[in-house]
């Protein structure tokens, strides 16, 4: 299956900061019920530049918001609920999180991914469906028009195992008015989700698929209409917990740079969330601990040595200008006509290095420090690389 551009260029992207930030995290919960008070919804500091600073910082390509959780408490004042920041006494109602967070975006070049829940615990129409695919599809057709070009249309399947909605309709509103956003997992999807909240893709990261996992609690999955073309994306709170908790444990430095390597670096896409705290900004050892794991990349990628592709009888031939001493290795396959190689080594001076099953839009491979002038990529299967580039390590 080929993809389309929109979803190349997502997964060159590859990389976004999910920010969980709600009525939870003045409440110290993860799912809210839909019954706390909308008055306490009181971020005394919001700085959603600082958000996006951080994302720019750290070297993200977009974020994705929480507009409303399953709670049902709106960061935008929508027309379709009292259960929003209208009704909190912060900005004196006047507020919207969504809209400062689109402008900080646009200053700084960033996508604007949105997630909104299906499953809403507030909304007194929810166990009436066509009264709440109504409320839905207006709520989605708010976010679709106020504000911008969105990167990503974030749906979250928990809570909605059992539930059916009229995507048939939903979807409409995201082709008529956001046709290049990427969907995720639900309803009508271009991208899929991993099938955990670790982080963490397993080889071989297949981007055709004919199914999608839908949550955490089933096993269930949501049959596609046929074979589509569906990179995953992994996301992961860079503590225990999505939404603020003080006690919530930081990921290790080691966690989150395997974290990396086994997403990003099987060819998969990384989200990877940040909690705002109540004042509305983000914790400086949550700031800390990512620049210092993304520092940590820049190091190893620091010195590119792009390789010159030649065929050979059963793979390619990369050649570099001179010989090079590396200790990490990056692949790209071409795929605008879609994902084929289903098998690969690396050779240098007839010792393989390095092997997978998939390559995709990229593949990191740390390796013993080698010297070599070329290296010869063996394909198990017909495929075509792009680039293969090899990342000097110190001498």
């Amino acid at each position: 299956m080929r993809p389309t551009p929109q979803q190349l260029a997502w997964q060159e992207a590859g990389f976004g900061l999910f920010f969980h930030f709600g009525i939870n995290t003045f409440h110290g919960v993860e799912w809210g019920d839909g019954t706390a008070d909308p008055a306490t919804f009181a971020p005394d500091d919001l700085d959603v530049t600082q958000w996006v600073d951080v994302a720019k910082r750290a070297g993200a390509r977009y974020v994705v918001l929480t507009a409303k959780h399953h709670d049902g408490f709106c960061l935008w004042p929508t027309a379709t609920t009292a259960y929003s920041v209208k009704s909190a006494i912060w900005r004196d109602g006047r507020g919207d999180v969504v809209a400062e967070l689109a402008a900080a975006c646009r200053d700084a070049g960033l996508g604007l991914g949105l997630y909104l829940s299906p499953w809403d615990r507030n909304a007194a129409c929810y166990d009436d469906p066509e009264a709440y695919d109504d409320l839905y599809v207006a709520q989605l057709t708010e976010l679709c028009t106020g504000y911008g070009p969105l990167f990503e249309i974030w749906l979250d399947g928990a809570g909605s195992e059992s539930r059916t909605y009229d995507w048939t309709r939903i979807m409409a509103v995201v082709r008529e008015h956001q046709p290049h956003a990427m969907v995720f997992n639900l309803g009508e999807p271009t991208i899929r989700w991993v099938g955990n909240e670790d982080g963490l893709a397993t080889e071989p990261v297949r981007y055709t698929v004919s199914a999608t996992d839908v949550s955490m609690f089933t096993t269930a999955v949501s049959h596609l209409d046929g074979q589509r073309y569906l990179p995953p994306e992994c996301d992961v709170p860079i503590r225990a917990d999505w939404f603020w908790q003080p006690s919530s444990a930081l990921k290790t430095r080691e966690q989150l740079l395997e974290i990396f390597d086994r997403s990003m670096g099987l060819g998969a896409g990384l989200l990877l969330n940040l909690a705002p705290t109540p004042g509305g900004r983000l914790d400086p050892a949550d700031v800390d601990r990512l620049l210092e794991v993304t520092g940590e990349l820049r190091r190893r990628f620091a010195r590119p040595v792009p390789a010159t592709l030649s065929a050979i009888p059963g793979g390619f031939r990369a050649t570099f200008p001179e010989p090079v001493r590396f200790d990490h290795l990056e692949l790209r396959e071409e795929l605008r006509a879609g994902q084929f190689i289903n098998g690969y080594a690396v050779v240098a001076d007839g010792i393989k290095i390095a092997a997978g099953s998939s390559v995709g839009i990229r593949r990191w491979h740390a390796v013993a420090p080698v010297v070599a002038s070329s290296l010869d990529i063996q394909l198990a299967t017909p495929g075509s690389l792009t680039a293969v580039t090899a990342f000097a390590s110190a001498s």
